[in-house]
């Protein structure tokens, strides 16, 4: 049993939308196939990956460093005997031989790409969906059967209106979802504020609404953005200043009493620690938001989640950043809280097989082997193309 070749290609998922940090007209993701030579209902197995959105591709890292350490590995030292498959944790052991630590930046992208696909060919080799794999070896065979998903949208766009606005609030609604969240702080605050009323008049409650500032504040203006917030009730306020800005965050919850959320750009277990050490983060209503795709893949995902229950955090308080797949089978598995979607942007990346209906605001999975790529057929298409 062995990796053949890992493959990897850079695909565009460039739009005109914009958050309060940056625009998406040049945004790429790297696709990965890993190739074994395992054979399962008569095909090769092929494991297949992808980064999340606002982190651009990654095949230059790929190719200069990460690639050639699993081609030059003996391929016994990647394999898991005792469940007569590959090692994910050996394979990542192999792709950070020789890295320093800290720097948790585009590296962790990079592998957690490559780990996401390795962890769909386990699962295939083992004939199983992942999120039953994760499930029994680490949740004693009790897995979730549907998961609570929101629907992530409310960008800037040009000439986007209220109304525009409201229109497509009230199109994520009316396929099923009952949270939404929009996008703040690339307006005036008094503008933002006209907008979350927009939306607020269309999904009838605040708590039905979160807001995403995308990092974009300073100390200042972020308590101010929280003050004004506060009266809504909304579902929560997220990221409003720099991801490692701990003291920013935990200011913010001497000012707010409602749920906040951040989490999406720290990619290590370490850096996990020290949000939950010093961001004034309160377990008993906040969310993280930690990616896999960004934060060296599942391997280093399942540390995290050590790094949260020693410090009093259930795995219930985390909502995946990304939209995709790879956490919705992470969620089911692992009992996390639920995931993000993204019913109308970055495609074919965002969204979840084909057929799966959002009801009352959770969806199903597929029952297929592996992440459950091949349920999404936009999606599989480009990666199929990779991989042939």
């Amino acid at each position: 049993m062995k990796i053949v070749e890992i493959r990897e290609k850079t695909v565009s998922i460039a739009s005109p939308i914009a958050n309060a940090y940056i625009d998406f007209s040049k945004m790429t993701c790297s696709v990965v196939a890993v190739v074994t030579d395992v054979i399962r209902d008569g095909k090769q197995v092929v494991g297949y990956g992808f980064n999340s959105n606002g982190r651009y591709g990654q095949g230059a890292l790929m190719r200069d460093r990460f690639l050639d350490r699993i081609a030059e590995a003996d391929p016994a030292s990647l394999v898991d005997e005792v469940n007569d498959n590959l090692d994910p944790f050996a394979i990542w052991n192999t792709l950070m031989s020789n890295e320093k630590p800290g720097g948790h930046g585009e590296r962790s992208v990079a592998v957690g790409t490559i780990d996401m696909a390795v962890w769909d060919a386990v699962a295939k080799i083992a004939g199983v969906p992942l999120w039953r794999l994760l499930a029994d070896r680490y949740r004693d065979g009790v897995a979730d059967a549907k998961v609570w998903v929101y629907a992530a949208g409310g960008y800037y766009y040009p000439g986007k209106d209220h109304e525009k606005l409201q229109d497509e609030m009230r199109g994520y609604l009316d396929r099923g979802y009952s949270v939404v969240k929009m996008k703040i702080g690339g307006a005036s605050l008094a503008e933002d504020l006209a907008r979350i009323e927009a939306v607020i008049d269309v999904v009838g409650d605040g708590s039905r609404l979160a807001v995403d500032a995308n990092g974009r504040f300073d100390v200042d203006t972020a308590v101010a953005y929280a003050e004004a917030l506060q009266p809504y009730g909304l579902f929560w306020y997220e990221e409003a200043g720099d991801p490692l800005d701990y003291a920013l965050q935990a200011e913010i919850a001497r000012h707010y009493v409602r749920p906040m959320a951040t989490g999406e750009n720290l990619f290590s277990h370490q850096d996990a620690r020290n949000l939950l050490r010093y961001g004034g983060m309160r377990p008993d209503r906040d969310w993280l938001q930690f990616d896999c795709a960004l934060s060296y893949g599942l391997v280093e995902y399942l540390r995290t989640l050590d790094v949260m229950a020693e410090m009093g955090w259930s795995p219930r308080r985390v909502v995946p950043h990304g939209g995709h797949q790879m956490s919705l089978n992470l969620a089911a598995g692992l009992h996390l809280g639920g995931n993000e979607s993204y019913p109308d942007v970055f495609q074919p990346f965002g969204g979840f097989a084909d057929g799966i209906a959002v009801e009352d605001g959770h969806v199903g999975l597929p029952q297929i082997p592996g992440v459950g790529f091949e349920a999404k057929s936009a999606l599989y298409r480009v990666m199929r193309d990779l991989a042939e």
